[in-house]
């Protein structure tokens, strides 16, 4: 019965890329429906319009850079901005938890390491980053949200790099090999489309800033698949993973080797380590 529900963490990685990306496209389509945004099929941008977009009336609209449809524009104005806030803020706590749960694992089943550290460290600074960035809305706080995004974008790279690395560093069976060959071909693909994003936003070409946008959205889903890929661990999950996590790997645990470091005393060294963690 333990193991089942144990296994029942496998819905945790899931359902991180499942409410995210199902959550940021409904934002698109309200900001859509409201004209706060102008659609992503829309190339042709003005430098100024006669009348602010909410006010125009389909099917020709007038687009300027504002309206370019960014993920963070599209949740600048109510009411997606409500529901931008929620989404980024639950999924910056799913992230923290996800990434928590996987370096006990990873503790638990083999041993702390500087890569597993530099995954939760990034993964902690990612979901601090997301979290800024839902809450300080790009139009009003353009400052903080920029930090946010800042913190958030290279974070969340990184943490993807040093997982693909963790997982062929572990892996034993062809399975766990192929886990870590998808992760690898994500990691690069989101770099790719991250650096292609980031060097098209600072273009002063209308269709070049539209094109960064797109490679950002194909970027924010592919970190949210990373996650997602988590499911595969997370089955392994157990009483022992939590007791791991609850004595938060320590120095006895952290080896720069591919091999446990043995683990020595009696009764009374265990009963002292329990009472250093109470």
């Amino acid at each position: 019965m333990l193991a089942v529900d144990m296994s029942m963490w496998m819905i945790l990685p899931v359902s991180l890329p499942v409410f995210t990306i199902t959550g940021i496209w409904v934002i698109y389509a309200m900001a859509l429906y409201n004209q706060h945004v102008c659609p992503v099929h829309n190339w042709l941008y003005n430098e100024s319009c006669e009348e602010q977009l909410p006010s125009q009336i389909e099917p020709e609209l007038c687009c300027t850079l504002d309206n370019i449809p960014l993920i963070s524009k599209c949740g600048t104005l109510p009411p997606e901005s409500c529901f931008f806030s929620l989404i980024c803020s639950t999924g910056a706590f799913m992230v923290m938890l996800i990434t928590l749960l996987h370096y006990a694992h990873v503790i638990e089943r083999h041993q702390n390491s500087v890569l597993n550290i530099a995954s939760l460290s990034t993964g902690w600074i990612c979901a601090a980053g997301l979290t800024m960035v839902g809450n300080f809305q790009v139009d009003f706080a353009k400052v903080l949200h920029y930090i946010g995004a800042g913190v958030a974008f290279p974070s969340s790279m990184l943490f993807a790099c040093f997982q693909a690395a963790l997982t062929y560093r572990l892996a034993k069976t062809q399975e766990e090999y192929w886990v870590g060959h998808i992760r690898a071909g994500m990691a690069l693909l989101a770099l790719i489309t991250l650096v292609l994003s980031g060097v098209f936003f600072c273009q002063e070409s209308f269709v070049l800033q539209h094109t960064s946008a797109i490679f950002e959205w194909v970027y924010c889903m592919i970190i949210m698949l990373f996650y997602g890929t988590f499911a595969f661990e997370f089955g392994g999950i157990s009483a022992d993973t939590l007791i791991a996590l609850s004595r938060g790997g320590g120095l006895s645990s952290f080896s720069l080797s591919g091999h446990k470091p043995e683990i020595s005393g009696g009764s009374s060294h265990l009963q002292a380590e329990n009472l250093s963690v109470l």
